[in-house]
């Protein structure tokens, strides 16, 4: 916390989610934070804090030892954090949570969390206690057999005495005591078993289930899923209480050895208690085995379980019971549709290293883990010629698996372990991405089944409340700011085709992402990936601050506009054009009539020549006898605009300047203006001219020369887009 407020605005200017799989940036980025920690300490020196030089040189410490073989791992650390942050931040935003995020943070599953631990705890202290039990039982057994023994060796005219018949009623006794403590045991034994066994039937199968729900949901977006270390400490509780039971059993068996008599309860009982002891160790262990981190190429860390031919992947595993004997000495293998009997007719094999052993060194909480950094999905060439008569959709729903399997050998038991990923989809080009990672999205929406590879043969329909609630994650996740309730109410009219109450529609797969929107050549989910690519690349600023009202549709924008003061503009993103904004402003005639005009919109062709700030800061428009103007005066409601945008701005207007002042060649300076033409005698808004290559000083000559009409019959002429 201390690192993240000093170095605030350091971190956020980073790009830690491209360093988090890319080893070289990441060691340049931690010798980075190392330095920006150094200069602090420097600072809290001179101020001599003496509690904050204490804890900047041990988290300087901390970093250095922690990290410094893995810097990849500090990466991963600040960028989900900060992703986290935005999401929260994000959530604040909103009105209220939607279905799915409620249902992850309900109070009764907080309640079952807290009671599995308190059961846990109290297993283990239970087999601790029978472990006093079953040392009294061996001191009391070899206090019997010492006096049998004695007795034992005495001549026979010795045991006659009364002395002698006296100890043998003590010892008759103690084997009375015996067989009490024996069976006393036993019975602890037994119901230590039978707790173990109702945890893990019940409440500690539901929170590993769970678990890997809010796993899926987080890998489409949602909230950032926790509770792995919380389930590792049950786990391996569990593990060391049932491995201390087992002790238990084989003391018993020993204690057998030396002493038993008829109606002994351990060779009756034991046996029993044995076999459930290793068929809940058995169980135990296959739970344990889980994906940490489901599959995702490095180069779309947003984007996992969408995986490209011949591109590297990474996955990671962990076994959820933490023993120190474990320790390299389970090797993991991984396989890619291991069961032949998946729905697609193409076959894949895994390139690289595909065999790797679970160790605690690469684990920053030391989990005993491995993660696959170099595994790569090639197409087996058998199934090449089927390749060509696929369509791009029919590729995107095909499902596939990749396998892990391992065996652990402990303690005499020999353990098979299997687990898999979740379904991903297989791609050739990265063209195939968008409609892949629909259906990621669709897949884990619907179903929490984790091996469904069958699932687009019949997809199911889609509550329109919880997709329009992951939609909005898209756009937390990817770009830092979520929808609100007005922009997702736009998005369901989208779907819709009408404003209705979406609490329990049904929206279909085929109208999410095959059928064309209407009067479209693209379907909804072209159109939405095609907005968070605009974002992403080229408005992200503006929309993080909330400035973009983004999803408006053009009779929506005109009811808000039509009130407020000539200039008042919003922007909003093009329903016809893929991956467009344009923005729109109310203007009044001299009659007082109230008019509307919009601008082309602006694709990422012509935001990669101006930034989008600098286009609304130096937009002009051109009116028949008047001279440019910028119309643009206010944000939706009443921002000024330069309030808004100003800080966004690349640099300041240039002003008029002279030959001399410009390059060292003498060059006058020039920028491109974005500039528009629109007539008199029309109220309909035109479409604008492309921008216009026009410095500043240029523009100045021209106005000094040339009347506005001269202006304006240049801008008409046909080469002028040119």
């Amino acid at each position: 916390m201390e690192i993240r407020h000093l170095l605030a605005q350091w971190i956020e200017s980073q790009d830690w989610e491209a360093a988090s799989n890319n080893e070289a940036m990441a060691t340049i980025l931690l010798q980075n934070l190392l330095i920006q920690v150094d200069e602090q300490l420097d600072r809290v020196s001179q101020e001599k804090n003496l509690l904050l030089i204490h804890n900047l040189k041990r988290i300087r410490k901390l970093l250095q030892g922690k990290y410094h073989g893995n810097p990849m791992h500090i990466a991963v650390i600040i960028s989900n954090c900060l992703r986290e942050e935005r999401r929260i931040l994000a959530a604040a935003s909103m009105p209220v949570q939607g279905p799915l995020e409620k249902s992850l943070q309900n109070s009764v599953v907080s309640e079952r969390q807290r009671n599995v631990e308190h059961k846990v705890s109290a297993i283990k202290n239970s087999a601790q206690m029978t472990d006093q039990d079953v040392k009294y039982l061996e001191d009391l057994q070899e206090e019997f057999d010492f006096r049998y023994k004695t007795i034992q060796s005495l001549e026979q005219s010795d045991k006659n005495s009364a002395l002698i018949k006296q100890e043998m009623l003590a010892l008759q006794a103690m084997l009375n005591t015996l067989d009490y403590k024996r069976k006393e045991v036993l019975s602890k034994i037994g119901r230590v078993i039978h707790e173990i066994d109702t945890l893990m039937s019940n409440m500690l199968t539901e929170e590993l289930l769970d678990w890997k729900r809010r796993q899926q949901i987080a890998c489409i977006g949602g909230p950032l899923h926790g509770g792995l270390d919380q389930l590792q400490n049950c786990f391996t509780l569990l593990a060391e209480s049932l491995f201390q039971v087992r002790r238990q059993l084989e003391k018993l068996d020993e204690l057998l050895t030396r002493l038993t008599y008829d109606g002994d309860p351990i060779p009756l009982q034991r046996p029993q208690l044995l076999e459930k002891v290793n068929f809940l160790l058995y169980n135990l262990f296959r739970n344990s085995f889980v994906v940490e981190r489901q599959p995702c190429m490095p180069t779309h860390p947003q984007r996992p379980m969408v995986l490209k031919t011949l591109i590297q992947f990474t996955v990671k595993l962990r076994l959820l019971i933490k023993l120190p004997e474990l320790n390299y000495q389970i090797r993991v293998k991984a396989t890619i549709d291991k069961n032949v009997s998946t729905v697609s007719n193409r076959r894949f094999v895994l390139c690289g290293t595909h065999v790797k052993a679970m160790n605690m060194d690469e684990s920053a909480n030391g989990s005993l883990s491995v993660e696959f950094r170099h595994l790569q999905p090639k197409e087996m060439k058998s199934s090449a010629g089927s390749k060509g008569n696929e369509g791009s959709h029919m590729v995107t729903e095909e499902l596939h698996s990749i396998s892990f399997e391992t065996q652990v050998c402990l303690y005499g038991l020999t353990i098979n372990l299997e687990t898999s990923s979740l379904p991903v989809v297989m791609i050739s080009n990265v063209s195939q991405l968008p409609n892949a990672w629909a259906s990621i999205i669709w897949y884990n929406l619907s179903t929490n089944d984790p091996q469904n590879l069958s699932f687009f043969n019949n997809p199911p329909a889609a509550t329109l409340s919880q997709l329009l609630e992951v939609l909005s994650w898209q756009f937390s996740s990817y770009v830092g700011r979520g929808l609100n309730s007005e922009q997702l109410n736009m998005l369901a009219e989208k779907l819709m085709g009408q404003q209705v109450s979406y609490n329990d529609y049904q929206l279909s797969w085929a109208k999410f992402c095959k059928e064309h929107l209407p009067g479209k050549s693209f379907t909804f989910w072209v159109w939405l990936e095609a907005i968070l690519d605009l974002i992403k690349k080229h408005i992200l600023p503006l929309w993080i601050d909330g400035y973009v009202m983004g999803f408006v549709s053009k009779e929506k924008e005109r009811i808000l506009l039509k009130d407020k003061t000539p200039g008042t503009f919003l922007l909003r993103f093009s329903e016809s054009n893929l991956g467009g904004i344009t923005f729109t402003w109310v203007d009044q005639l001299e009659n007082g009539d109230v008019t509307f005009h919009s601008v082309e919109p602006y694709n990422k062709g012509r935001l990669s020549a101006l930034p989008f700030a600098d286009i609304l800061r130096d937009y002009k428009v051109i009116m028949a006898d008047n001279v440019p103007e910028n119309p643009l005066k206010y944000l939706y409601p009443d921002i000024p605009k330069d309030k808004a945008f100003g800080k966004h701005y690349s640099c300041q207007p240039n002003e008029v300047s002279k030959p001399s002042d410009g390059g060292g060649k003498g060059y006058v300076p020039s920028v491109f203006i974005p500039v528009s033409k629109i007539l008199n005698d029309s109220t309909d808004p035109h479409s604008p001219s492309d921008l216009l290559p026009m410095s500043p000083s240029v523009y100045a000559v021209l106005r000094e020369h040339l009347s506005p009409t001269v202006i304006e019959t240049a801008l008409s002429s046909p080469y002028s887009t040119d």
